[in-house]
């Protein structure tokens, strides 16, 4: 215990003495946290320009036109033809245009069918889906209402009328991310990403700079030639240091970002001390397989991209390739974000979550034999 509590204060002389390891550690993880929450602090997309070219010139095409206009999600810009509205689409004016034929409502009063030709520039999904479930609604809803008045006119009551123009009634009530933000999926992800990546960034870069100032001989002895000594005497700063991070995390962000957090306080902070001793050993065996830490801290900032895609929280994991999941499976990261945001956004517990808690533990264990192992190869080669 003695031994370890030395190490602890060696470490906080090395990182209070090394202003590159300072930078990453105490300042870099805040500002990132902010930086990238600010990206997303809106959320949502709001009057996304589309061009309408209304054929018809009825009362019902200019009602279309209207609530799309007055709704939050689309500005509408009229367009005199179809291929002006092309035009605009083409450069990048507009996302998309909606064309409403010639005799739209005539056929609609006729109870044929009839067209609205819309068109979205597909290459940025999130303004194309946002406006086809606003336009689509909208439509709908307009059809519906002149069928209804056309059959009130036929002599059917209100009650039958209603009926029949809307036979089927869909009741939509999503239960997470009511207003399907993008920002609200993926700021809570992104903000553990951070977490990990700056505190892998640093266990790397500490224990590559011991093996570039030849000091792992003065490391076992300040660890009385006890390898878990050295894990745990190094890891208790970043492990005090990032749980403090966390906990900032999961209540300040959180509130400011205006997130939503469904977890349980006790159960999450539970699984992000696991998550934190995990990528420890993780960290620190990486750091020791190089000699420069400049290389070290490269790679570390190389991988925060490919390590996002590989976890199925951008794309579900089941999607991914079989070589891939197999990579994936080897980084704590990939259950912890699947029990993360099962925990986060949907209020789910740790024993819902008992497979990624289990996987999380195997790791853990992987990466401290993996560790210790590599300090003993270490041992022979430099005493």
């Amino acid at each position: 215990m003695q031994s370890l509590f030395k190490l602890l204060k060696r470490e906080i002389r090395l990182v209070t003495s090394d202003h590159s390891l300072l930078l990453t550690l105490l300042i870099a993880p805040v500002l990132y946290a902010f930086f990238y929450g600010s990206i997303y602090s809106q959320k949502e997309e709001k009057e996304v320009k589309i061009a309408v070219v209304d054929a018809d010139g009825s009362s019902l095409s200019r009602l279309i036109t209207q609530q799309l206009d007055l709704s939050e999600m689309a500005e509408v810009q009229s367009a005199p033809n179809l291929t002006n509205a092309k035009y605009q689409l083409h450069i990048g004016a507009v996302q998309g245009y909606l064309y409403l034929e010639k005799g739209l409502e005539k056929k609609i009063l006729s109870l044929e069918q009839a067209h609205a030709v819309l068109a979205l520039n597909t290459s940025r999904f999130l303004p194309s889906s946002d406006l086809l479930s606003t336009i689509t609604r909208i439509t709908l809803t307009a059809g519906v209402g002149v069928r209804r008045k056309y059959l009130k006119k036929k002599g059917k009551g209100s009650v039958i009328s209603t009926q029949e123009a809307n036979p089927v009634r869909l009741n939509y009530k999503p239960l997470y991310n009511e207003k399907g933000s993008y920002g609200s999926f993926l700021l809570p992800g992104l903000l553990a990403l951070i977490l990990q990546q700056t505190l892998l960034i640093g266990l790397a870069a500490s224990m590559a700079v011991e093996r570039q100032n030849k000091k792992i001989p003065e490391l076992l002895q300040w660890g009385k030639n006890s390898f878990s000594a050295i894990l745990w005497g190094k890891g208790l700063f970043y492990f005090l240091l990032f749980a403090c991070y966390a906990l900032f995390f999961l209540t300040i962000n959180f509130n400011i970002l205006q997130l939503p957090n469904r977890a349980d306080p006790l159960q999450i902070s539970l699984l992000m001390g696991l998550f934190l001793l995990t990528i420890i050993p993780m960290g620190l065996w990486i750091g020791s397989l190089f000699k420069s830490q400049i290389l070290s801290v490269q790679l570390m900032a190389f991988s925060s991209y490919p390590i996002f895609l590989i976890t199925g929280y951008s794309l579900p994991f089941e999607s991914l390739p079989k070589v891939v999941q197999g990579i994936s499976a080897l980084l704590p990261t990939t259950p912890f974000l699947l029990s993360y945001q099962s925990m986060v956004q949907t209020g789910s517990s740790l024993f819902e979550n008992k497979g990624h808690l289990i996987h999380l533990i195997v790791l853990w264990l992987f990466f401290c034999a993996l560790f210790l192992w590599r300090m003993k190869r270490l041992k022979k080669k430099q005493i």
